[in-house]
Order: structure tokens, then C-alpha cells, then sequence
């Protein structure tokens, strides 16, 4: 499904990625791992369409979406890839429902289809009760799962986690890891994670070991 060559980015004179070649396929569940600095989130932003490399090919089922204009990138990004962060980065003055519908408002659904979609997957994450909360006053572990739900609201090939549990106590972090392969059983989501999380990477189907800006197993 997403196919990944040769990849190269620098900053400066700063090599973060030497040459990445990689495949997922429809609903794996794939972990990278790696020191700090190995190139883990680079690789991951660029293969999320949030950054460009400075050369290699990164193909969404054939297509070359690094081919693409900024705009057109951007409404393939919206359409088809959904992201989750250490900090959930939900905004603030909207409830959990109104945080989940934004894509959707954003790809252009109608509110009623969009406010439905936001309901399903927030109670099928087991917030039914938590529709009209703002953030403030949900827990950590419920904020993250907002977030899940946000990143799966326009149904998207595959689902960009960075360090997702990361900022989540050892009992919230199980249930977030645990979220993501029922999500798989039930939808069959495809997620690419970045982690430090031994846990979770060992649970992966596979498991991407980067060091000086390559896969090294």
C-alpha cells in the first residue's frame, strides 16, 4: 500500500535520513524504533506528507505523492492520512465532538454526516458520555482517544501515531496500545507508529530499527 524509496533529507549540513527503503501493506500494524536523533520523526512526517525529502519516492497505492502540489498534497493528506501526537493537540474550546469533526468539516462533509461519524467513533471508543466535554475536562488517557477518533473521521488508508503514549501514565499507554489493534480487528486500520515504547514495538507485526538515518533491521 505505501512504498517508500530511497529516501534522503538533510538540514543543513545535517543528514537525518541516508537513503530509507521501506514497504507497509494494508492493514499492518508496523513500529520504528530508535535512539533520539536516528531520523524516526523525519522519516514518519515525511511518509505522513507533512514534509518533503530532498530526494526518493514515497507511493501511496502507485501514486507518487510526492509528485504533487502543496494543494493537492494537502487535500490528499486530509483525505487519506490521519495523525496522532504525543500532545493529542486538540483545540481547547471545542468539545470532543466538535475536535473529532474538524477533518471531516475540512474534506468537505456536511455537518449532520460529519457530527454522526464524530459520535460513532467516540463511542466506539468508549467516550459516549464525553461528547460535549471540552478538553479541560477530560482525562489524559480520554483526550488521546479524542484524538484517535479525530485521526480516523475521514477514514483514512492509514493512521501516523508519534509517540502516542508517550505522554500517558503505564495503565492508559496499555489501553492506547491495545485501541490500536481492535481498531485493526474492527476496521482494519493500518497504523505506522513511532515509539520508545518496548512494549508496543515488540507487539507490532513488524518492528523498524533506525540508527544514523537508516533502517538497520
Amino acid at each position: 500500500m505505501i512504498e517508500i524509496k530511497n529516501l534522503h533529507k538533510s538540514f543543513g549540513d545535517l543528514k537525518v535520513l541516508r537513503g530509507i527503503d521501506l514497504e507497509i501493506q494494508r492493514s499492518e500494524i508496523v513500529s520504528i524504533v530508535g535512539a533520539s536523533g536516528a531520523g524516526k520523526t523525519t522519516l514518519l512526517q515525511i511518509i505522513g506528507t507533512l514534509d518533503r525529502p530532498d530526494s526518493g519516492k514515497v507511493y501511496f497505492e502507485g501514486k507518487d505523492v510526492m509528485s504533487f502540489k502543496a494543494k493537492a498534497l494537502a487535500a490528499f493528506r486530509n483525505q487519506h492520512i490521519g495523525f496522532v501526537f504525543q500532545f493529542h493537540h486538540l483545540l481547547p474550546e471545542f468539545t470532543a465532538l466538535e475536535n473529532v469533526c474538524i477533518p471531516a468539516f475540512i474534506a468537505g462533509m456536511n455537518e449532520s454526516s460529519a457530527k454522526k461519524k464524530a459520535a460513532d467513533l467516540l463511542a466506539f471508543l468508549g467516550l459516549e458520555n464525553r461528547f460535549d466535554h471540552k478538553p479541560s475536562q477530560l482525562s489524559g488517557g480520554e483526550q488521546q482517544r479524542v484524538a484517535v477518533a479525530r485521526s480516523l473521521v475521514n477514514d483514512p488508508m492509514v493512521v501516523m501515531a508519534d509517540e502516542p503514549s508517550g505522554n500517558l501514565d503505564s495503565e492508559n499507554a496499555k489501553e492506547l496500545h491495545s485501541m490500536f489493534f481492535t481498531l485493526r480487528k474492527e476496521m482494519g486500520q493500518t497504523f505506522v507508529i513511532v515509539t520508545h515504547n518496548d512494549e508496543l514495538a515488540e507487539s507490532t507485526d513488524r518492528k523498524f530499527v533506525m540508527k544514523d538515518g537508516l533502517i538497520v533491521s
